[in-house]
């Protein structure tokens, strides 16, 4: 099967790290919802099946149980129960140019002594050591494109009996990923797995789940969901489940098609279409090849270049970030160095 004819990018889309663009199977079922909507022609429970699926695809892609994942909206609300659980005066390390989607949520604890120690990437691994209680990370940094060794994170945390959380958010759906090892791993899945921005997962360690109160819980948490609705009988469902966020049922109708499209072309496949466009176009910058779909450069003037040339791309932290996925061809890498070639 010819899956880039599942999509239909105008040329020069090189921003994924911003958000992706949907598959048609994702576009299709979304627009059959909205269509439902818009007149009425269901109730909700047909949209809410479409929660469990994608629960269950990402549960699969991380080699992980789907009753230790749950659901939610965005990476820093998924991961507030984690921080809340800390004890006073804890210890939580992660990178000094970290999103911060998983740095605030542990720096609002600062008043019960939580501390939050930042240190470049390089060095995250060597920080690792008796005293810190949490390495929070992304398995790829936005800005940079940085890939962790979450080898050597996991490793060096269990050493010591830290927590490993990882916002996975830049990397899961081309990066080959599991759940060995890691606490916590939350994603939003409105970048490389190419759906709505509103439907974000996470899974917790079984260890985890006992140390944390589900601070959001709501009827959708509910171990039988219907029977949640009304009154002052909390009955929590077992596993993650309990921390479930009540989902936005229009961004789960486009997420499960997405993420089931992406087991079905698999990751690895993913992994080496990605790298091969990112490292031509490394490549033609003279940049070493490197393991990430994200380039981050900083050569003068390559943002108006690309905005004159009609390539959409992005700026963090001063530098031209471009990245490649799926859908992305060679064209796009040629277009690209067509129009950074005079800066060169």
């Amino acid at each position: 099967m010819d899956y880039k004819e599942l999509w239909e990018p105008e040329p020069g889309w090189l921003n994924t790290a911003s958000y992706g663009l949907p598959p048609r199977p994702a576009w299709e079922a979304l627009q059959a919802a909205l269509g439902d909507w818009w007149v009425g022609a269901t109730s909700w429970e047909p949209w809410d099946e479409s929660t469990t699926r994608t629960r269950e695809s990402f549960a699969r892609l991380l080699g992980a149980d789907a009753a230790d994942v749950f659901i939610g909206s965005t990476v820093s609300a998924a991961l507030a129960p984690v921080a809340a659980a800390l004890p006073e005066g804890s210890k939580v390390l992660t990178d000094d140019v970290e999103f911060t989607s998983n740095v605030f949520p542990w720096k609002v604890h600062e008043d019960r002594g939580v501390e939050v120690i930042a240190v470049p990437g390089a060095e995250l691994v060597a920080a690792i050591r008796p005293g810190i209680d949490v390495v929070a990370v992304s398995a790829v940094q936005s800005s940079t494109g940085a890939v962790l060794d979450l080898a050597a994170v996991v490793a060096a945390s269990k050493e010591i009996d830290a927590l490993v959380v990882i916002d996975a958010s830049q990397g899961m759906g081309w990066l080959p990923l599991t759940v060995d090892g890691i606490d916590a791993l939350v994603v939003h899945t409105y970048k490389w797995l190419m759906s709505p921005r509103g439907a974000t997962l996470g899974y917790l360690s079984r260890r985890l789940q006992e140390r944390c109160r589900p601070t959001a819980a709501n009827w959708y948490a509910g171990d039988d969901v219907h029977g949640s609705y009304y009154g002052d009988r909390m009955v929590l469902a077992e596993g993650a489940r309990r921390f479930d966020q009540s989902p936005s049922w229009f961004c789960f109708v486009g997420a499960a098609p997405a993420l089931e499209l992406v087991e079905q072309i698999g990751v690895e496949t993913i992994n080496q279409h990605n790298l091969a466009l990112a490292n031509e176009f490394r490549d033609g910058l003279g940049l070493p090849p490197s393991n990430s779909a994200i380039v981050s450069t900083s050569l003068p003037g390559a943002d108006a270049a690309f905005k004159a040339a009609g390539i959409r791309a992005a700026v963090r932290d001063g530098k031209l970030r471009a990245s490649f996925h799926i859908y992305s061809t060679r064209d796009d890498v040629h277009q690209a160095l067509a129009a950074l070639k005079p800066l060169t």
